[in-house]
């Protein structure tokens, strides 16, 4: 398979506080191309393709009640919601779907790193 970016680049989304910066941060430690997309601030749909066009896209989910639980975010339903909605586009074109609701970092890291290595040996 050829990939866009040489090394080939990964893509990760979510709602706030679902997990991406620890993610990348460690992807990286590990030496992945990693880039965080803040897709859930944007009302263009496709802002993640137009800002970094990535190689592979990971979308991390989290419940309202999670984000709460995991940063100190005075938000609402409602501004949980409209993040949902910005990501739309992006979790409907996402190689893969993480539900990190009930995973540690450690958990997240491992399922993201078995995807992507499948990913890049096909």
């Amino acid at each position: 398979m050829s990939f866009k970016h040489d090394p080939p680049l990964i893509g990760i989304v979510g709602v706030c506080a679902s997990g991406k910066t620890t993610l990348i941060i460690e992807l990286q430690r590990m030496g992945y191309s990693c880039r965080h997309i803040a897709q859930e601030h944007s009302y263009v749909q496709n802002m993640w393709q137009r800002l970094t066009n990535p190689d592979m896209l990971i979308y991390l989910a989290a419940s309202y009640e999670t984000t709460l639980a995991r940063r100190n975010i005075n938000w609402t339903l409602h501004e949980y919601q409209i993040q949902l909605d910005r990501l739309q586009h992006a979790r409907e074109q996402a190689h893969v779907h993480i539900d990190t609701n009930q995973r540690s970092a450690p958990e997240v890291l491992q399922t993201a790193k078995d995807h992507i290595d499948r990913f890049l040996s096909v």
